[in-house]
């Protein structure tokens, strides 16, 4: 993935970590971290995608740093071949055959001049970030990559035989291209060739990771663990911590942490954003800021993937203060890449008493792009305008979910509906609505019904309000104390006499007291 730089916002030269976390008065200040100084740069390999932010798990799979293994000057010039030959690859558009026709040509001298297989680790690392190839959706981005090394791996008489960094590396490739069978081959032939490394049991364990895995990846952690020749490194724990906080193992998470410390092991930034994303998924919002603070106490310097695990935590808890600060720092990457935390803000702030919030919840559906709303979205956006006695926006989401034939199946949605359509007193768009709820296979509850006989009876539409009970009668709704209350006042109020006396026989009849100062309904 291309590496992209991401500016903090200009508008404060205060730190965010001191906006989120003030220091009282009273007490001494425990750290003099500051937030970086504006004008700094965030930098990311990849974009979280919308399965959530710790989906990319930042640092897990960079494991190679070739550089200072062949000298800079011989690092400087690998790389400049390795770019031509990237391009050669990529004019190929995705043709197997072509591509191994310019790998055999030059790629055999290539990877054989330089040692520990660094021009393949680079060359695929190359092709994986190339802006043409990443718009190839499930075509050659996967696909070639994997010519590539196979290349590479059957050309053992051109060039020297595989490293344990490229295996380690195809390993890795493979899993990103959902070829775990693939994977679990590679590794095998690494570890027949005695080629049994921290970096293979890693990249084996990532593979599983992000195929989603997770018992065979805690299995290979075990028995990684059994391995006489190699043991776990602390990205080997990044993985397992991201494996129980994919499965809320909370105590388990917890635990591994706690054995990286007992084992000396320095945590790193994928530590920590894994142990963030862990907490956020068991909406533990307090944990989550715990572990930030730890973070910067050992200066480690948080990343924009950390940044976007906390949005999405103070977005899901409802604290929009902190969920404001840490967006307004943030803001152009989740504006460009993020759609699913923009949803949801969206849906915080659908949840919160903000008296701004139809504002900002209009601020932020402009950024949703058509074919990323969602059927949830729309159905909070009906009841947030209704509440907010905006008739008008409500019914556009309404006709919305019509169309999309999104069923409201939420009680409280419905009653929102109804009281707004109540206190505006448009009992015809009330009957509207409920004719098409019927047959949309909406939630039909007897509040629909008794609203429009409340409303029929405040206008002395007495005929209409009875038609109304034989409409509740044909979808199965039966009569209530609260319906013939709504009748006695009815007729109480505007006769007939017989039809009143009638409505105190059936409250006698069914034992309902009759109140003569009913009330307010």
């Amino acid at each position: 993935m291309m590496k992209r730089a991401w500016k903090i916002s200009q508008n404060s030269s205060l730190s965010l970590h001191s906006l989120l976390f003030p220091i009282k008065p009273t007490l001494p200040n425990p750290s003099t971290l500051q937030f970086p100084a504006k004008g700094t740069q965030f930098c990311t390999r990849s974009v979280p995608s919308s399965r959530g932010v710790y989906k990319s798990l930042a640092g897990l799979f960079d494991l190679y740093h070739h550089s200072h293994s062949i000298g800079c000057e011989h690092w400087k010039e690998m790389c400049e071949k390795v770019e031509k030959l990237k391009d050669e690859v990529v004019a190929c558009d995705g043709d197997g055959e072509r591509v191994v026709g310019v790998l055999e040509e030059k790629g055999g001298v290539l990877f054989g001049r330089y040692k520990g297989g660094s021009a393949l680790i680079e060359l695929l690392a190359r092709l994986r970030g190339s802006p043409r190839l990443a718009m190839e959706v499930g075509g050659f981005v996967g696909v070639g990559l994997i010519v590539v090394f196979n290349w590479r791996r059957e050309s053992t008489d051109m060039c020297s035989p595989l490293t344990s960094e490229e295996y380690a590396k195809g390993i890795t490739v493979a899993g990103r291209c959902k070829d775990v069978n693939l994977a679990l081959e590679l590794f095998r032939e690494a570890s027949s060739r005695d080629i049994k490394t921290s970096s293979t049991y890693n990249a084996l364990m990532g593979a599983y990771l992000n195929n989603g895995l997770l018992d065979k990846c805690q299995s290979l952690f075990k028995k990684f663990k059994r391995e006489a020749s190699c043991s776990p490194t602390i990205v080997t724990y990044n993985i397992l911590i991201s494996v129980f906080s994919r499965l809320m193992l909370i105590d388990h998470m917890e635990a591994t942490y706690q054995e990286i410390n007992d084992l000396n092991l320095d945590p790193t930034l994928s530590t920590y954003n894994n142990l963030m994303a862990g907490y956020v998924t068991a909406w533990m919002w307090d944990r989550m800021e715990h572990i930030y603070k730890t973070m910067k106490e050992r200066s480690i310097k948080p990343e924009i993937n950390t940044y976007l695990i906390m949005l999405r935590g103070y977005a899901h808890s409802g604290r929009l203060k902190k969920m404001e600060l840490i967006y307004e720092h943030v803001s152009q990457h989740v504006n460009e890449n993020c759609v699913f935390l923009i949803r949801a803000m969206i849906c915080a702030y659908c949840r919160s008493s903000d008296s701004d919030r139809i504002r900002k919840i209009e601020a932020l559906l402009k950024l949703i792009p058509e074919e990323e709303n969602r059927p949830w979205l729309n159905v909070l956006l009906i009841r947030v305008y209704a509440q907010e006695d905006q008739l008008e926006m409500m019914e556009k989401f309404i006709d919305d979910a019509f169309v999309r034939q999104t069923p409201v199946i939420a009680v409280g949605v419905m009653r929102s509906i109804i009281a707004t359509y109540f206190r505006f007193n448009a009992v015809e768009k009330l009957v509207e609505f409920v004719k098409r709820a019927e047959a949309a296979g909406w939630r039909i509850c007897r509040s629909l019904y008794h609203c429009q006989m409340v409303m029929y009876s405040s206008q002395s539409r007495l005929k209409e309000m009875e038609n109304v009970l034989k409409q509740m009668e044909s979808v199965n709704i039966h009569t209530t104390k609260k319906t013939l209350v709504i009748l006695f006042k009815a007729y109480s109020k505007w006769g007939p006499t017989s039809k009143l006396e009638q409505v105190v026989g059936l409250m006698w009849k069914h034992g309902y007291e009759i109140l003569f100062d009913v009330g307010s309904l």
